[in-house]
């Protein structure tokens, strides 16, 4: 597992509901998912990579009201330097569950 995706299990699994990169396949009626939908270089020195830009997706996916568990996401992802770039309420008509998608941004520097 890569330090990004352990970082942010570390950082989500305390709030209480299950956590999976990708997908999830057990039997809570709530839980979350994340996945990094974009890997870029951001600034460039000497030749190489100075910073990486991580842009992650978390999704809420729950029967009943996730709004809670959603500021808890958003607190606890600032607290570990990720930014909230924006996210939207969803319906999924096949599983009847509400979705909330929420894009974050971190950055990583890496040695050059």
């Amino acid at each position: 597992m890569n330090l990004l995706n352990k970082l942010i299990l570390e950082t989500l699994t305390p709030l209480g509901v299950p956590v999976g990169f990708q997908k999830y396949s057990g039997q809570a009626l709530t839980y979350i998912t994340f996945h990094e939908y974009l890997q870029t270089g951001e600034e460039f020195e000497d030749d190489g990579e100075a910073f990486t830009g991580h842009y992650i997706q978390v999704d809420v996916w729950s029967k009943s009201d996730y709004s809670t568990l959603v500021a808890g996401i958003k607190q606890a992802l600032k607290n570990a330097g990720f930014n909230r770039l924006d996210e939207a309420d969803l319906y999924e008509p096949d599983t009847a569950l509400y979705h909330k998608g929420i894009k974050f941004y971190y950055l990583e520097p890496k040695e050059v």
